[in-house]
C-alpha cells in the first residue's frame, strides 16, 4: 500500500470512530445530568427505583452515619428513592422489613445482626420478587436467604486477627465490651479474639447509655487490676473505655473496632493503640449498588461468595492515610 492510500485509510478509520462513539454518547449506556438535593451530578437514565436500607443501629451510634452516607452515594447516581430504617430490637426490625415489602420496593438492602428474628421476613421479601442484600451483619447465615450477595467483614476472622496482634502487642489480660445483647457480629468479634488470644473475658453493657457504660467498665477495672487491654467494639464506646480507664487509675490500654473522626485524633495521640476497619461507607454504597445492578443488568457480585470489605488495622503508622476521609465522615 502507497503511502497517499495509508492516510486515506487512517482518515475513514478515524471518522468511522467517530461516528461510533457519538452514537454510543447518544443511544447506549447514556446517563444524564440530574439535580440531586439541589446539587448537580451524574445520575444512571434508568427508572426510577425505590429501595430500602434497614439495620439495627441504636440511637446515637455514628458508625451507621457512615453506611448511611455509602448508600446514599449509590442511591444518587443510580437514580434511587433511597428508604432508611432502623431499629436494635430483631422483632422490631423484622417489621421494618414487612413494612418494606408492603410498600413494594424495588429492593431491601438489610443486616442480620438477630437473625433469627429478621431471616423469616427476609425470605417473605425475595418470595414477593424483591431482590435482597445483606450488609454488615450475618455472614455465617445469609445463603440461607436466597440474598443476592453479602458486604462486610467476617467478624470472627477480625476478631482472630485482633487476638494476633494483641499478642504481639504482649497483652496479658483483655476485656472484651459488647455493648448490644444478642449481636451475633459482636459475640463472633470476642470469640475470634478468644479463639487467638486464649485470657479475654466479656463484659456486656447498653451502648445506648454512656455514663453507665462508663460506670461498668470502671468498675470493671477496678476490680480487676490484671486486665491490661480493653477492646470496645465501637468507636463511641473505645472513648467512653479511654475515660472509664482513668477514672480507675488503671494502666490498661484501649483498642477499637470502627472509625470516626474523633477516633483518629484518639489513635494520633496514643489513648486508642489501633482501630479494626471494617470500610462501613464502602459497605453501605456495595449493598445498594448491588441492587442497581442486579435490576438493570442482571449482574451479581462476590460469586455466590461474600463480598469483604475488612478487617485492616488503623494505628499511629497509616492513620494518616485516612485521616481526611474520617474526617469527611466517609471512613
Amino acid at each position: 500500500m502507497v503511502r497517499w492510500q495509508k492516510k486515506a485509510v487512517a482518515a475513514v478509520a478515524a471518522v468511522a470512530l467517530a461516528a461510533a462513539l457519538a452514537a454510543c454518547s447518544s443511544s447506549g449506556g447514556k446517563q444524564k445530568e440530574q439535580s440531586s438535593s439541589g446539587s448537580g451530578g451524574n445520575v444512571a437514565d434508568t427508572p426510577r427505583m425505590k429501595v430500602a436500607l434497614i439495620t439495627h443501629s441504636g440511637p446515637g451510634d455514628t458508625f451507621w452515619d457512615i453506611v448511611r452516607r455509602g448508600a446514599e452515594a449509590a442511591a444518587k447516581k443510580d437514580n434511587i428513592e433511597l428508604q432508611y430504617s432502623a431499629d436494635p430490637d430483631g422483632a422490631a426490625q423484622a417489621n421494618l422489613v414487612q413494612t418494606a415489602i408492603d410498600s413494594k420496593v424495588d429492593g431491601i438492602a438489610v443486616t442480620l445482626n438477630k437473625p433469627d428474628a429478621v431471616i423469616p421476613n427476609v425470605k417473605k421479601a425475595i418470595a414477593a420478587g424483591i431482590p435482597v442484600t445483606i450488609l454488615n451483619g450475618g455472614l455465617d447465615r445469609w445463603k440461607t436467604t436466597g440474598a443476592l450477595g453479602y458486604f462486610g467483614q467476617d467478624e470472627r476472622i477480625a476478631g482472630q486477627a485482633t487476638g494476633e496482634k494483641l499478642k504481639q502487642l504482649g497483652a496479658k489480660k483483655v476485656i472484651c465490651v459488647i455493648h448490644e445483647q444478642g449481636n451475633v457480629s459482636l459475640e463472633a468479634r470476642c470469640q475470634g479474639i478468644k479463639d487467638k488470644f486464649g485470657n479475654v473475658e466479656n463484659v456486656n453493657v447498653n451502648g445506648t447509655d454512656q455514663p453507665g457504660t462508663q460506670a461498668t467498665l470502671t468498675s470493671k477495672l477496678q476490680a480487676d487490676k490484671t486486665a491490661d487491654y480493653v477492646v470496645a467494639l465501637n468507636a463511641g464506646i473505645a472513648l467512653t473505655a479511654v475515660q472509664a480507664v482513668k477514672d480507675a487509675g488503671s494502666s490498661a490500654k484501649v483498642a477499637s473496632f470502627d472509625m470516626s473522626k474523633e477516633m483518629v485524633k484518639a489513635v494520633q495521640d496514643g489513648t486508642v493503640q489501633f482501630a479494626v476497619d471494617q470500610q462501613p461507607y464502602l459497605q453501605g454504597y456495595l449493598a445498594i449498588d448491588a441492587i442497581w445492578l442486579y435490576k438493570t443488568n442482571g449482574d451479581t457480585i462476590g460469586g455466590g461468595d461474600a463480598t469483604l470489605t475488612g478487617p485492616a488495622f488503623i494505628d499511629k503508622s497509616n492513620i494518616a492515610a485516612v485521616q481526611k476521609y474520617a474526617e469527611a465522615g466517609t471512613r
